[in-house]
């Protein structure tokens, strides 16, 4: 079973159907302020935590949330139990409000986002044993900075494989945080921007987090991703879109795919490729974790997409 840990989340999104480049005038950046009229407006639920389990869920791989959100989440929590994801290490706190993201989204996919961390700035008080008892791994994604640091402190001792995917959390860490939370970690993924910054805070090169993880993943968007391990690097193309509704969650559903194909004993490039169109199939549709398919469409997508057959190791319980 995968531990997914972060927020439990509604996100609202919104959709400019504009550029915000056009809108920006570069001498004017110190007194910068900006209001877009947006054509969309959609309210999904979200948060990295739910988003990880439901997509692992998807590939039928054993997914179990542990997060903390507002007594608004029931209905969230009731939604997840269905598709299969083990909830018990998820808290609903009275009086709280769960975690809110805002995103408006412009027409080169260019994403501006301000989120409200609510009971999610609670999730500290949450350990490895407030969650299912038996773990495979666990998926540290943007939380608490408490929370985070608690959690790779209890995998390390514990010698559970964690991914460290700090995302929009990373400049609310500190060079020794980043350091830290990568000694020892299974995996270290963010996307080409996030890897700078992990590679400024640590100072060291792709070869040098190397010296601290087992594996470092590049995800490029459009252009793929790329997952290096100390004796080989791996380009996987991303999986073409019927269409490109909104990128939300797309990384999210990366991570899943990437995640449940490893812990299937998928090679690299493999994994990779379950990841990017997990990845694709939630660009589809507006919302994180608002697409679906079943096992024998995904199976069809993915040949279709890199002319290879899924390998049956995937869907091995």
């Amino acid at each position: 079973m995968v531990l997914c840990t972060g927020s439990i989340a509604y996100d609202y999104i919104l959709t400019f159907k504009g550029r915000f480049k056009d809108h920006i005038l570069l001498d004017k950046t110190h007194i910068l302020n900006l209001s877009f009229l947006v054509d969309d407006l959609q309210k999904r639920r979200g948060g990295v935590a739910g988003n990880y389990a439901y997509n692992l869920a998807l590939l039928g791989c054993p997914a179990a949330v542990l997060a903390t959100a507002g007594s608004d989440a029931a209905e969230y929590r009731d939604w997840l139990m269905a598709k299969g994801v083990d909830c018990s290490g998820l808290r609903l706190l009275e009086g709280e409000m769960s975690a809110t993201g805002f995103t408006t989204t412009d027409m080169d996919d260019n994403q501006l986002t301000g989120y409200y961390g609510g009971a999610m700035w609670r999730a500290a008080m949450l350990g490895l044993d407030d969650g299912p008892p038996h773990v495979d791994a666990v998926i540290i994604g943007p939380n608490d900075p408490g929370a985070m640091k608690r959690l790779v402190v209890e995998c390390r001792e514990r010698r559970v494989p964690f991914v460290f995917d700090p995302a929009h959390q990373l400049p609310m860490m500190d060079s020794s945080d980043v350091t830290d939370s990568t000694t020892g970690a299974w995996i270290v993924i963010g996307n080409d921007y996030e890897l700078e910054l992990i590679q400024e805070r640590t100072r060291r090169d792709t070869k040098g987090l190397l010296d601290l993880a087992d594996i470092v993943v590049t995800t490029l968007g459009r252009h793929g991703s790329r997952i290096t391990t100390r004796d080989h690097s791996v380009d996987v193309p991303s999986a073409p879109a019927l269409r490109e509704a909104d990128p939300t969650g797309a990384g999210d559903a990366y991570r899943a795919g990437l995640v449940a194909g490893l812990m299937r004993g998928l090679d690299l490039g493999e994994a990779g490729r379950i990841a990017s169109l997990a990845a694709t199939y939630a660009v589809e549709h507006v919302g994180t974790i608002e697409h679906a398919y079943t096992r024998a469409e995904f199976c069809v997508r993915h040949r279709e997409a890199f002319g290879f057959e899924v390998s049956e190791k995937l869907w091995t319980s």
